[in-house]
């Protein structure tokens, strides 16, 4: 059944293409107040949040569509009856095209009614300091007997008190990331295959583990494992004995364990252009990446590699990348260390396998920042270091892209990143959601895990989660402590 729904500023705040998926093709009413558009108003100045952001998206849809005031007559049904011909209220009709990359349909317009109260019964009696606003919006949803949509929790808390059917929706929050499963063990007894009824997406790691009976009729695993990544439906099989065996480059990192021969395996595969991956620090995010992108490097099938991470801290201003002392590349290498350390690692196993090493790079491997060695590897190798605000304005194209502390940013910001990659070149997305720095980010709501819910659910991007760590023990204390 068709419903109507009145609309708080924060579902507009959480996703204006909310209005988009609420409407249901048209099937249900979707509505605002003067109220919320006042509160969307007073927020679109904000530059420096996601709610700013949002704010700017609403009106810039509003901006393109066609508008008009109705008259009562002219209202859905579900509104009209609501409205005797002593109402005072306005309306107005906008008429909302939603891009085709917010709709997996044709694009069409959705109606937005926009109701308009001069005077609020509220008003005479409210004396609390907050909340007149939404006592406002309550009012609107009582009278005309709409279902309230707010994700407010203490508003929808007090709607409910006054008998208001009110819901919410958090469109762009990810339920429990950490459940995200791309790997999956699966016992066989004759021939290793995939479950029919498991749908598994591109680039799923499965490992097949075989089974025999005892002469107790007991089962037991032999031992034998089998590791396959589906593509296309069908399992392509992966032999890390050999892969990783006597015959891979000693000039790059051996992936020491399962997780991270999968990783690797991904990042190199022909026909994956997209990656993206979750894993505490220690787990070999930053390093495999780069040894995937070295040997792609040198296969030719890029030109060289890009390291980028948004300069977010820990909410602290003072250390965001403009208030650094030195010039641009002296402020950005204070966020470049995971891509040091790196490198580093890599030159000394270099250094242990070949003598040229040794000469080649003469810098100082034992100080903090190594500058000379590096330098001179990033330099051999084509890697540059910038600042996610430089993507904006550039294509990208023949390169392998790494974003790093991709749990520091928005949706927006992710969706900039994308539009500037060009042809032949392959992204990689990393980060932690347990670590948000972000000041308007959570953990269930944050770039990373929209891009891991992807995957889930996309054949064109791959996933993985790293959960096998290798650090210190008191970094791993204060990692399941705090």
């Amino acid at each position: 059944m068709s419903k109507c729904y009145l609309l708080d500023t924060s579902v507009i705040l959480d996703d204006p293409s909310n209005i988009l998926r609420i409407s249901d093709n048209g099937e249900n009413t979707v509505a605002i107040t003067n109220v919320v558009l006042s509160e969307l108003n007073n927020k679109k100045d904000d530059m420096r949040s996601e709610a700013g952001f949002r704010a700017r998206e609403f009106f810039r849809l509003a901006d393109v569509s066609e508008g008009e005031t109705i008259e009562r007559s002219a209202l859905p049904e579900c509104i009209k009856k609501e409205c005797d011909e002593e109402n005072e209220d306005k309306f107005y009709k906008l008429s909302i095209d939603f891009a085709k990359s917010l709709y997996d349909h044709e694009m069409q317009a959705i109606a937005l009614y926009i109701i308009y109260r001069e005077k609020y019964a509220v008003q005479a009696s409210y004396h609390e300091p907050k909340g007149l606003n939404d006592a406002k919006i309550g009012e609107i949803a009582q009278d005309y007997h709409l279902t309230l949509l707010t994700n407010d929790i203490s508003f929808k808390i007090a709607a409910q008190v006054q008998h208001i059917d009110a819901e919410s929706i958090h469109n762009a929050s990810v339920d429990r990331p950490e459940d995200i499963e791309f790997d999956h063990v699966i016992n066989y007894s004759a021939e290793p295959e995939i479950d029919e009824e498991n749908s598994y997406t591109n680039f799923e790691q499965l490992t097949f583990v075989e089974e025999a009976e005892s002469s107790q009729h007991e089962i037991y695993e032999t031992g034998i494992q089998r590791h396959a990544v589906v593509v296309n439906k069908n399992l392509e099989w992966c032999d890390f004995d050999k892969t990783f065996g006597e015959h891979f480059d000693e000039d790059l990192v051996r992936p020491i364990n399962l997780e991270q021969k999968f990783y690797y395996t991904l990042l190199t595969h022909p026909v994956n252009y997209i990656s993206v991956v979750s894993g505490a620090t220690g787990s070999g995010k930053t390093l495999i990446a780069l040894q995937a992108g070295l040997k792609l490097l040198k296969e030719g099938q890029i030109e060289g590699i890009v390291y980028a991470r948004n300069t977010v801290t820990s909410s602290d201003q003072s250390s965001e990348l403009g208030f650094r002392k030195g010039d641009e590349d002296q402020k950005l290498g204070y966020f470049m260390y995971p891509l040091y350390s790196a490198i580093n690692f890599t030159i000394e196993h270099q250094n242990k396998h070949s003598i040229e090493s040794q000469i080649e790079y003469t810098g100082n491997t034992n100080s903090v920042k190594r500058e000379n060695a590096t330098q001179t590897f990033m330099v051999k190798h084509n890697i540059e270091a910038m600042d996610i605000a430089h993507l904006r304005g550039t294509t990208i194209s023949r390169k392998f892209v790494i974003i790093d502390e991709a749990q520091n940013m928005t949706n927006a910001t992710m969706k900039l990143i994308g539009t500037r990659m060009g042809e032949e070149t392959r992204l990689v997305i990393m980060g932690d959601p347990n670590q948000i720095d972000h000041p308007f980010l959570s953990k269930r709501r944050n770039a990373l895990v929209s891009m891991l819910n992807k995957a889930h659910n996309h054949n064109y991007v791959s996933g993985i989660q790293l959960r096998h760590t290798i650090r210190s023990e008191v970094a791993n204390w204060f990692d399941k402590n705090f």
